[in-house]
């Protein structure tokens, strides 16, 4: 068992190793552009006061409430959901200049490149997300229910978005041009908008509300609201809803490890059929 795990434990370590050269690639690569930085951090601070102070004068809150406590959950989550867009920029960005190709060329780990590109953004997802914490706390918003549910909320915003960074990685692989990927950016502003993030589903036309009642932002939205005790879970039980909003947070880690498992191999196999 020694002399097989032994090769193992020294392919681990050579991709973990790799993997973190290239996330600080990545950060180094923001230090020297700041304005990217800037802008992703300013972005948060931007959409608590827009969505808050100009959707909460006119949206009634379900059961009650403030609705900036009730909107700062979906806002986490689009934050999250970011993570497809800036991820997929980034990594086509690299494949059309040719970077990929010297990365494939170097004896580092297959698993590095795309491990550096995730890494990286969950880093910046972090400070995105404080960011936000910061401003929610400003205008109102808080937790509470406790540490606990609280650090259980937010480790649920930092699995999906490590997830959903992954389909960042294929689809800007798949794309092989950086305008292309700049086009399709608008394309996931829809998809995060057709949600319980911002207004109730239930003023919704019937098929208009299936798509986002089933839509994993109304999962990480409504699981957010529960875990931090905020406005917006319907009273007397879940029971009456679909399946997502039933049980949010087991449809939270369910798209998770979806995720992962679809698309870190479709990942590698992109990254690996690059420049053939």
């Amino acid at each position: 068992m020694t002399g097989l795990a032994s090769p193992l434990g020294r392919r681990l370590r050579w991709t973990f190793t790799d993997g973190l050269t290239l996330v600080g690639r990545e950060l180094g690569r923001l230090r020297h552009d700041p304005g990217e930085l800037v802008a992703a951090l300013v972005f948060p601070a931007v959409m608590v006061v827009l969505f808050g102070y100009v959707f909460g004068s006119a949206i009634q809150v379900p059961g009650g409430g403030d609705y900036r406590e009730y909107l700062m959950p979906g806002l986490f989550a689009m934050v999250t959901f970011s993570a497809v867009m800036g991820v997929m920029a980034r990594t086509a960005a690299d494949a059309s200049r040719g970077v990929m190709d010297r990365f494939r060329s170097m004896p580092m780990a297959r698993l590095a490149v795309p491990f550096g590109q995730t890494g990286a953004d969950s880093l910046v997802g972090l400070l995105m997300l404080a960011v936000m914490v910061g401003a929610g706390l400003l205008v109102g918003w808080q937790p509470h229910r406790g540490l606990v549910p609280t650090v259980q909320a937010f480790l649920l915003l930092i699995v999906l978005r490590y997830a959903l960074s992954w389909v960042g990685v294929y689809v800007g692989l798949a794309v092989r041009n950086d305008q292309v990927a700049d086009a399709m950016v608008p394309l996931f502003l829809p998809f995060t908008m057709l949600s319980n993030a911002f207004v109730p589903t239930g003023g919704m036309p019937g098929w208009l509300r299936f798509l986002a009642d089933w839509n994993p932002v109304s999962a990480l939205t409504a699981a957010s609201r529960e875990l931090f005790g905020n406005p917006g879970v319907p009273s007397g039980g879940l029971g009456d809803t679909v399946w997502p909003l039933a049980h949010p947070v087991a449809a939270v880690v369910l798209w998770s490890v979806v995720l992962l498992v679809v698309f870190v191999p479709l990942s590698l196999r992109a990254y690996g059929r690059r420049g053939r």
